[in-house]
């Protein structure tokens, strides 16, 4: 690579250039094994850290002031983690455009470089803030470069379903699936003129972590891997268990409406081949593109024909809110079918999104919620 050192045994890991790692892809799609992979292989991944919890006892590799970052933004944004909407990525980068929120990040970066001049970032909600922290790295002088982690999309509904209790149900899970990753390989292209980006299949790194990390070392010129000790080699074969991939449904499992399948389907034939060597082509891009734009198209008409039901929702909110405990009340008891809780987890994303705010603002009070 251009910026490896001429002598690197001479060079200390803290006068690499700057450079910063993120790790982007839909929750459940193997972002934290490559974050946890590239901190024991020397990047550093800004502390403290997300804790480990029983949906990912290794650790999330996340940076816990990034992922309060992320919500706060996402919360100002009026945007979901897993949005399906196409417009929820307008409305995510109007945040990305105050300068604020930019000098804030880029401090925050500025803060971590004592500790190692390569730096990894990882967080499901990255990918709506991807111009921000690109910004950002430029500032403190870094150079981006980016990860995309691929899983087929069943596997990652049935991990969220599985871990998260989402009562949303797999269309609309398949639906954001989409709505990330199209606009996530988009935002990345102009990558390619900085550092650089890589996309690598959840599979290959289970299968041959080394072999898979290495090649994204040398694509985005991380001196840290392409210079990996021992130790940190043997680290990592501990760290990696094959059994992690515990979700083996088929698409076909999801019973997703027909058009949704089939461009669920395509979409991830499409990102598979940036995964090849030589594989983030024109041809490719062009392609994904056209699923985008296909998507954006199947959305609206979903909403077009919807709106009775949004009313009717809106209705059951008002009514259920109306009869709801007070702010101050603690919960009974599980959610039944004619609770607030229940009436909020219920309805589809896009309906759910077609609410007034005040509405669903007064709800979130109702059930005792924050959002």
């Amino acid at each position: 690579m251009s910026d490896r050192p001429a002598d690197p045994a001479a060079t200390e890991s803290t006068d690499y250039p700057r450079k910063v790692l993120f790790v982007a892809g839909a929750g459940r799609s193997g972002t934290s094994t490559m974050a946890g992979l590239m901190q024991i292989l020397g990047l550093h991944v800004p502390q403290p850290e997300v804790a480990a919890d029983e949906s990912n006892p290794k650790g999330f590799g996340e940076p816990a002031w990034a992922v309060a970052h992320h919500d706060r933004l996402l919360k100002e944004a009026g945007v979901q983690v897993s949005d399906a909407r196409p417009d929820a990525w307008f409305e995510a980068g109007r945040v990305c455009t105050r300068e604020h929120e930019r000098i804030k990040t880029a401090e925050w970066l500025e803060g971590h470089f004592a500790e190692n001049s390569e730096l990894v970032v990882k967080d499901p909600r990255l990918s709506w803030f991807l111009s921000l922290w690109r910004v950002a790295a430029i500032r403190t002088g870094a150079t981006p470069v980016f990860t995309t982690m691929l899983r087929p999309p069943s596997e990652v509904v049935g991990s969220k379903q599985k871990y998260y209790a989402n009562r949303l149900g797999s269309a609309h899970l398949a639906a954001s699936w989409l709505n990330m990753l199209l606009h996530t390989e988009r935002a990345t292209r102009e990558s390619v003129a900085d550092g650089g980006r890589a996309f690598v299949r959840y599979g290959d790194l289970l299968d041959d972590w080394t072999r898979t990390c290495m090649q994204v070392g040398e694509t985005l010129g991380l001196q840290h891997v392409l210079h990996a000790r021992s130790e940190a080699i043997r680290d990592g074969h501990r760290f990696v268990d094959p059994g992690l991939r515990r979700m083996t449904q088929g698409l076909d499992d999801l019973d997703l409406p027909p058009r949704l399948h089939e461009l669920t389907a395509e979409t991830w034939t499409e990102l598979n081949k940036l995964a090849d060597p030589g594989g983030d082509t024109p041809g490719v891009h062009q392609a994904l593109d056209q699923l985008r734009g296909a998507y954006v198209e199947l959305y609206e008409e979903a909403e077009a024909i919807s709106r009775s039901s949004v009313v009717a929702a809106e209705q059951r909110t008002k009514k259920a809110v109306k009869g709801g405990p007070g702010p101050a009340a603690e919960p009974s008891g599980p959610a039944t079918a004619a609770s607030p809780e229940f009436v909020a987890d219920k309805l589809p994303h896009g309906l759910r999104a077609a609410i007034p705010p005040s509405v669903r603002r007064g709800l979130r009070r109702a059930v005792g919620r924050s959002r």
